[in-house]
C-alpha cells in the first residue's frame, strides 16, 4: 500500500553525488515502498537541488527502527554541541 505521506522542506547544506559535491536546497521525507532497501516500507529521505537536475540528489532508505535511531542521534548530537557553535 502506498502511503503518499510526504514532507518537503527547505534546507541549507551540501551533498555528495556521482559528480562531486553540490549545494542542497531541499529535502523530501516520505514513508513508502523502497527502491533498493530490503523492506516492505521505508522512511525515504531525498536531499536535492532541483535547479541542478536529477544528478544533484542523495537518496536514503531507512527502516522505521533505523529512522527513529537516526532522529535520536541527531537530537543528541545537536544538544551536545557547545553553545555558540550553532
Amino acid at each position: 500500500m502506498c502511503t503518499y505521506i510526504t514532507e518537503r522542506i527547505t534546507v541549507s547544506g551540501s551533498g555528495k553525488g556521482p559528480t562531486g559535491w553540490f549545494r542542497v536546497t531541499d529535502a523530501s521525507v516520505y514513508f513508502d515502498h523502497p527502491v533498493h532497501a530490503q523492506a516492505e516500507h521505508t522512511l525515504n529521505i531525498d536531499f536535492l537541488d532541483p535547479a541542478e537536475g536529477p544528478s544533484a540528489r542523495v537518496a536514503v532508505e531507512l527502516t522505521a527502527e533505523s529512522a527513529r535511531a537516526l532522529v535520536k542521534a541527531i537530537e543528541a548530537t545537536l544538544e551536545a554541541a557547545p553553545p555558540g557553535l550553532m
